[in-house]
């Protein structure tokens, strides 16, 4: 792996890319410090530290932006609004015809729908900065804290915020466009690998000063090299369905009699189901927290719902992870569509009729394939947690079901493509 690593420094072109990559993540860290015009730096400090970080409503977009949310910074909305509108987008091929006409166009189609999702991020950047603000300004972003994070709550400065926090988002995403056309990787996810692995130190070192420091560091780090290689384990793991392609005769040529097969990984909906599970999770917490502490339903939703070790939570998270894995596949995988293409190629799976039985048999195997990936999305979101509340480490939960699957899924898809830049320069032939 070391040689690796200097095989694609000393390579040009594969060291700009590398240094180009670093340098935006870089950026990317530095103006998640920088607080946005209007907010009071010394008092937010002062409420960060007082409260209660994994178990604040705003826990999942905080993480995703690696701690900017709770500063209030100018990078505070992260890549979050981009990941939800690409998700929208996704969604809406299913409703909306035009769409699913521009996925199947090919590149122009796709750069279309690539402009949609950035209008539709800068209008969520907009609504989610203006509902952040006035959660700060209500006190209830840092509940117990008594200092103002916001002391000048004017209309121009509100609008002085807004417009920060959505430039914010917009040069995010900018930023991560520049490093999927000239570095290495997907940008938009190394953002988020970087937002997340910026959390990890501080709360690590948070668990090792804290009661029985040692003991639990070194039980959380055993939990998560374990959870790690379970994920590595399933993640390139695969179904592969054989296909064969009869030969036809076009022209004078004989094309087909090819032999290839259809990878179907076992956790195809990735680490969407997860996100959507944690989403409709916070919404009864965000209800009760915007209602009266006294009635008796927001007593109920704080004990038996917004807490993340209150048993009814826990299942909830389950149940929801298992039905968005089948829905999010069920979107992604078109069984009817992928039969339809294998047979008007002359493509056929070995014993299997093509045409409907085709759909039918893919259908069947993405059902089965799917039940074992749900329940391995809800093992790997449930077992740091349960370890976590175990152990009473509270705040300082560093690995969370979430962050596991991002960091190393965007992890292995990075260095797949260094091995792959680096097979295409230091090609070793059967001559030396």
């Amino acid at each position: 792996m070391l040689s690796a690593f200097v095989r694609a420094f000393r390579t040009p072109d594969l060291r700009r890319k590398l240094l180009f990559t670093m340098a935006i993540m870089a950026i990317f860290r530095v103006g998640s410090f920088i607080p946005t015009p209007g907010v009071d730096y010394g008092n937010v400090q002062q409420c960060v530290s007082q409260i209660d970080e994994a178990n604040s409503l705003l826990g999942l977009v905080n993480l995703f932006s690696g701690g900017a949310l709770l500063q209030l910074s100018v990078f505070a909305l992260g890549i979050m609004p981009y990941i939800t509108a690409s998700i929208i987008v996704q969604l809406l091929r299913v409703v909306i015809p035009r769409f699913e006409a521009l996925h199947k166009e090919g590149q122009s189609g796709t750069a279309q729908l690539t402009q949609y999702t950035r209008y539709l991020t800068i209008g969520l950047a907009i609504l989610q900065s203006t509902t952040i603000i006035t959660v700060a300004r209500s006190g209830n972003l840092f509940p117990g804290c008594a200092v103002p994070v916001i002391p000048n709550d004017s209309v121009a400065t509100i609008l002085l915020m807004v417009v920060t926090m959505t430039t914010g988002t917009a040069l995010i995403m900018w930023l991560g466009e520049l490093i999927t056309e000239r570095g290495i990787g997907n940008g938009m996810s190394l953002l988020i690998f970087t937002s997340i692995a910026a959390t990890f130190p501080g709360a690590m070192w948070s668990i090792a000063g804290g009661a029985n420091g040692a003991t639990n560091f070194a039980i959380v780090m055993v939990v998560i090299l374990l959870v790690i290689a379970l994920v590595v384990f399933v993640e390139q793991s695969q179904r592969r369905i054989p296909v064969q392609y009869a030969k036809r005769m076009v022209g004078r040529k004989m094309f087909g009699g090819s032999s290839t097969y259809i990878p179907i990984k076992i956790n195809m909906a990735g680490i969407i189901p997860v996100i959507f599970a944690s989403s409709l999770l916070a919404i009864p917490g965000l209800a009760a927290q915007f209602g009266d502490q006294s009635q008796e339903w927001v007593i109920w939703v704080s004990r038996y719902v917004a807490r993340p070790e209150a048993p009814l939570h826990l299942v909830l998270y389950v149940i929801l992870i298992i039905f968005f894995a089948y829905f999010y596949t069920a979107i992604t995988f078109n069984p009817d569509e992928v039969a339809d293409n294998m047979k008007k190629y002359g493509g056929f799976i070995p014993g299997i009729r093509a045409g409907r039985p085709t759909a039918e048999y893919l259908d069947y195997v993405i059902s089965r394939i799917t039940a074992a990936g749900s329940v391995y999305l809800a093992a790997v979101a449930l077992i740091p947690t349960i370890v976590f509340i175990i152990l009473d480490v509270g705040a300082n939960v560093p690995f969370g079901g979430a962050s596991i699957l991002i960091v190393v899924g965007v992890g292995l898809e990075t260095v797949k493509q260094i091995e792959s830049q680096l097979q295409q320069r230091h090609y070793e032939g059967f001559l030396r």
